[in-house]
């Protein structure tokens, strides 16, 4: 996922990153998070300033901005706002969800006009196709080891409640350890596969498949990415149990794995 212009891959790879701190500091109410998301989002609002800028003054007419300067202009006032609201009124929910929008609108950008070549929809919604798979796979780790967690917490928990003592036992890193790199692995996870789906849907749309969104592939993505969401949401806001919480992971990351094997039953896309 690289173009010549070192600027623009430098606002979308920081963009990424910011929204995995803003989801930290959305679930967890950490403020340490919410500084450093908020600092590469300003980071990335200034980036997105000086890119217009240079590009309007190239031309010194603002009449004849293209569909590359407006979409830019669109994503810069979505990250204005977000920054606004996320100062004075501290809806990270919506801050969070208007720069999913914000950050596929820049990935169009960067694999349509932003590539410096003039791409036919099937050309671009195969380059979208490589950052949703990217995507995809970094989130599909994290959740792996998010999953790996919630295994161990559930095997540990049975174990010390049946009061049943291995060397196996002995080995394992206590409930609270397991219960926090579980959620944490989460958070990383989460927001990557909400970014990966994203740019999945802009690929649809940008083709002009519209009957794909319906699509059995495309549908259990969804609905992994919401049970995910709402087992961060209980366990952290409602006080959920952590052992309900360790097994709802495993069933989302079950639908996940399904999601994988569907490869057949799909027309979005399969592995060759």
């Amino acid at each position: 996922m690289v173009t010549q212009n070192w600027l623009y891959d430098a606002m979308l790879y920081i963009y990424a990153l910011s929204l995995l701190f803003y989801f930290s500091d959305f679930v967890d109410r950490n403020r340490r998070a919410k500084r450093v998301g908020t600092g590469l989002l300003t980071f990335v609002w200034v980036l997105q300033a000086v890119f217009l800028v240079q590009r309007i003054a190239s031309h010194l007419d603002m009449t004849f901005m293209s569909l590359f300067e407006y979409l830019l202009l669109f994503s810069w006032l979505l990250v204005t706002i977000s920054l606004v609201i996320s100062q004075f009124f501290r809806i990270e929910f919506i801050v969070f969800f208007a720069n999913v929008i914000g950050f596929a609108v820049l990935t169009l950008n960067l694999f349509g006009i932003g590539s410096g070549a003039s791409l036919a929809p099937w050309e671009l919604a195969r380059e979208l196709l490589v950052v949703h798979v990217s995507l995809m796979i970094c989130a599909f780790a994290a959740l792996t080891i998010s999953a790996i967690f919630s295994g161990m917490y559930l095997f540990l928990h049975g174990r010390l409640k049946g009061k049943r003592w291995t060397k196996s036992v002995q080995r394992l890193p206590s409930l609270d350890v397991m219960d926090r790199f579980m959620f944490r692995a989460s958070l990383i996870g989460t927001p990557l596969l909400t970014l990966s789906l994203a740019v999945a849907v802009t690929s649809i749309l940008t083709e002009g498949r519209y009957t794909l969104l319906l699509d059995p592939k495309v549908l259990t993505s969804f609905v992994a990415l919401a049970l995910y969401i709402a087992n961060i949401l209980r366990h952290r806001w409602f006080n959920g149990t952590v052992w309900n919480s360790a097994r709802f992971n495993l069933i989302s990351f079950g639908v996940l794995l399904l999601n994988l094997l569907m490869n057949k039953a799909s027309s979005f896309h399969g592995w060759s």
